[in-house]
């Protein structure tokens, strides 16, 4: 026994003086060195030590450093080393990592060493390139002073976007509820605390530094700035990293709990360390543990890849075994994370599909939003069958879980016909109750679909403008865009507009860091024929346009041209600024031929463009270009004079227009030769002349078809080079009395036809109208002279695959019937 007793004293005594070896070290490694007493006594007035005195017991000039047996006691004395000579920053962490390592692994028992070794290796990690100190200090609250500072938005409607853990109690082990703050803290206990952590220092336990920050992090929020000012709040952050490797997986998750209720900064270093930590233990930490810990990080709005990398690479090959509460929050842990891992989407298709019809509504919409955040594609029936699933529980759901299933549907494109039908009636009785991000998402999402439907964009129209005071910049510009898209009228309701473009004044602090937001919200507005002159002036202003360019991932060179063209076509009076003629061009280039590759290859544009010429003529009859490039799409643009007749537009042929007509491979003179060319007017003579000329040998018979053109081979008795028989229904059609003076002339008496090939998405769902752009440029068109025929999608694609006979002659009443 006495020789036990022995042992342990000379043990004792052993590390104590390490103990003291250490903290001799750790004084100068703290921040408590030159910069960071200095700082100290400019915030308290006084150095750390001298405030452990006075909040300490009266007298305590020193602080009791350790307690041995058999009496033997080692003292701190702060002052003793305080006031010495301060080594430069190149050396002393050096040294202070040579004095740890040397005391410590010198003096110190094998077993002692062995569970410390991971204590100087942080001791050394403090210190980063080029022995610098990991600074584990807070920077102080000041307010902005940058003109482009966000102010704090007031909150319109309180939205709880975790609703979906109260569905179920397994939640409860993978979540923290932010709503259920421990009890508090009085601000006396968290002194006391603090007094703990200066007399105990370096002889913490890791079980106390997890105890200390876990009850600091009760305090109430209102005092966490005093806490967090402390030297000796940033002293027991830095023991716990030293004692990093030695918490148990529980007081790990414990400490990232409470730098949750402490506000930890995302950005501060010490969360950098324990994600590190974190990612080397996921391999023996459980699927709990790891989704907990992800939702930690979340609540601290820290991006942490590397964690989330290894905690995807350890349930990955599980991932067909999890549970519904597991994998409804891996979605929603994903879907924040703004990234779903790679080779996921098809097991996590898999067991969604098995667990569909299990979830909860709340489930649902938290599903929706992960997919939507994450950007993952399902396939279009698993989309189809989560819908499904939501819309039997519509009037169960929450407004935010509803919004969800509509970002879903906006991302993936998908119509879904019941679930937008239950929208006329959930958001006509949701509106007076959402706030303004949800009405965004509703009238977006509806713009997005191309779905028009009054009562919905009434009722969010009639809620917004007592919201815009909520409103950030993205907000009130996308809720111009989508309005716009529909040509929603102001009369319809006439604080909409005037409202939002208000907003867009008060917000112009966020353009500087959300350019495009801007645009978007003007074209919005040009869209509805509304143009605020002082808000254009700023977006075309060379400071704000070079800015645009060079500042945002985002290309807005298309969206500056589009209101550069705008404001040249429907403000007459503009004497504001405009882009450059050179970067009009380039874009203007640019978006030809984007179309070549695109819109000119689709199979109705073609068509359509080979029956204009057929029937016409020829091609330099139809100039296939971008009348008005600024509109982003392309027209068949065809000139007839006065008396019906084409007239050449196609540059390319120009020139050959001049060449006599004797010598025109294209045009042949029709004297004599009872015949005539394409393109030729249609004239009482003429027709007289072909009623009394010679016709085919068949009769002619009513056509049984709704069309009236028939095709024979030439050669056969036809009367045109084109090899159409003259029928009375062909004589029918070409007599029907034309009123040119329905089009608008120009000064020669040309009238210009814009013929449009309209796509499905150019137009609303189940309905012909045109939607934002390509309803404004028809607008713009007929400003710019123009007379619009347009080929209707519904009406020309069917007829593709009808005979060429059909579609001559459908395009013959559409370009005749126009004038």
């Amino acid at each position: 026994m006495h020789f036990l007793l022995s042992q342990a004293h000379e043990c004792g005594i052993l590390m104590a003086a390490c103990v003291r070896c250490q903290r001799v070290a750790w004084l100068r490694y703290l921040p408590g060195l030159r910069n960071a007493f200095t700082q100290s006594q400019h915030l308290y007035g006084k150095t750390e030590d001298e405030t452990d005195a006075q909040e300490g017991k009266k007298g305590a000039s020193q602080h009791q450093e350790a307690s041995l047996q058999g009496g033997s006691r080692l003292y701190y004395k702060p002052s003793s080393y305080h006031h010495s000579v301060w080594m430069s920053a190149a050396s002393w962490s050096q040294t202070v990592n040579d004095e740890d390592e040397q005391c410590l692994y010198t003096l110190a028992p094998p077993l002692w060493r062995q569970s410390n070794r991971y204590s100087v290796s942080c001791l050394r990690h403090l210190s980063s390139s080029e022995n610098t100190p990991l600074d584990l200090t807070f920077e102080p609250e000041m307010p902005s002073v940058s003109p482009y500072s966000r102010k704090p938005m007031p909150t319109d409607v309180r939205v709880d976007t975790r609703g979906f853990l109260k569905c179920r109690p397994e939640y409860a082990s993978m979540t923290l509820d932010l709503n259920q703050r421990p009890p508090p803290l009085e601000w006396e206990d968290a002194l006391a605390v603090l007094q703990k952590v200066a007399v105990l220092k370096g002889s913490m336990k890791p079980s106390d530094v997890s105890q200390f920050l876990v009850e600091l992090s009760r305090l109430h929020p209102n005092k966490m700035s005093l806490v967090k000012n402390n030297q000796r709040f940033v002293m027991l952050l830095r023991y716990s990293v030293v004692n990093l490797r030695l918490f148990t997986d529980l007081q790990l998750l414990e400490l990232l709990q409470s730098f949750v209720w402490l506000d930890m900064p995302p950005a501060h270093p010490l969360l950098g360390l324990y994600e590190t930590e974190l990612s080397r233990r996921a391999n023996q930490m459980t699927l709990h543990q790891l989704l907990l810990a992800a939702d930690l990080w979340r609540c601290i709005k820290r991006p942490v890849p590397q964690f989330l990398q290894h905690l995807y690479d350890k349930i990955h090959p599980d991932l067909g075994f999890m549970g519904i509460p597991e994998l409804v929050h891996l979605l929603y842990i994903v879907g924040e994370c703004r990234q779903f891992p790679e080779g996921f989407i098809h097991p996590v298709q898999q067991l969604l599909m098995r667990h569909l019809q299990q979830l909860y509504p709340e489930e649902v919409g938290s599903v929706c939003l992960g997919l939507f955040k994450s950007h993952t594609s399902l396939s279009q029936s698993a989309v189809t069958c989560i819908v499904d699933k939501a819309h039997s529980s519509v009037k169960e759901m929450s407004d935010f879980a509803m919004v969800n299933v509509l970002k879903l549907l906006r991302f993936s494109f998908l119509f879904h016909r019941a679930w937008m039908q239950a929208m006329t009636h959930e958001v006509p009785l949701r509106a007076p109750r959402m706030g303004v991000k949800g009405l965004m998402h509703v009238a977006l999402t509806c713009s997005s679909l191309h779905y028009r439907n009054d009562k919905i964009l009434l009722a969010v129209a009639k809620r917004v403008p007592s919201l815009v005071s909520h409103c950030r910049s993205k907000d009130s510009c996308k809720l111009l865009w989508a309005f716009g898209t529909f040509g929603f009228l102001p009369v319809q309701n006439p604080s909409f507009y005037p409202s939002l473009t208000e907003a867009l004044r008060q917000k112009k602090a966020e353009f500087e860091q959300y350019p495009h937001h801007l645009l978007t919200g003007l074209l919005g507005l040009a869209f509805a024929s509304q143009f605020p002159e002082d808000l254009i002036a700023l977006a075309l202003s060379p400071g704000f346009v070079n800015f645009a360019l060079k500042s945002t991932k985002v290309d807005l060179k298309t969206d500056l041209l589009t209101l550069d063209g705008t404001v040249a076509l429907e403000l007459p009076h503009w004497t504001g600024p405009r882009l450059s003629r050179e970067l009009r061009e380039e874009v203007a280039e640019l978006l030809w031929k984007l179309a070549q590759s695109d819109v000119c290859r689709k199979p109705e544009v073609q068509e359509a463009e080979s029956i204009l010429q057929h029937l016409l003529g020829g091609e330099e009859f139809v100039h296939k270009r971008m009348i008005l490039p600024h509109t982003r799409s392309i027209d068949l643009e065809v000139h007839i004079d006065s008396t019906g007749q084409p007239i050449p537009v196609n540059p390319a042929y120009h020139t050959t227009a001049l060449i006599p007509e004797n010598s025109s491979p294209k045009f042949t003179s029709n004297q004599g030769s009872g015949k005539i060319n394409e393109g030729v007017a249609i004239t009482e003579k003429l027709l007289s002349q072909l009623m009394n000329s010679k016709r085919t040998t068949e009769p002619l018979t009513p056509s049984p078809m709704p069309t009236f053109l028939h095709r024979a081979n030439p050669g056969e008795g036809a009367l045109f080079d084109n090899g159409l028989n003259l029928t009375s229904d062909l004589i029918k059609a070409l007599t029907k009395p034309s009123s040119p003076g329905s089009a608008p002339p120009d000064a020669n008496g040309r009238v210009k036809l814009a013929i449009q090939v309209s796509l499905r998405n150019h137009q609303c769902c189940n309905s012909q109208q045109l939607i934002g752009i390509h309803a404004m440029k028809r607008r713009q068109l007929k400003l710019a002279g123009y007379k619009v025929v347009e080929i209707s999608h519904s009406e020309w694609f069917p007829m593709l695959g009808r005979s060429r006979t059909e579609k001559l002659e459908y395009m013959h009443c559409k370009v005749y019937d126009s004038q």
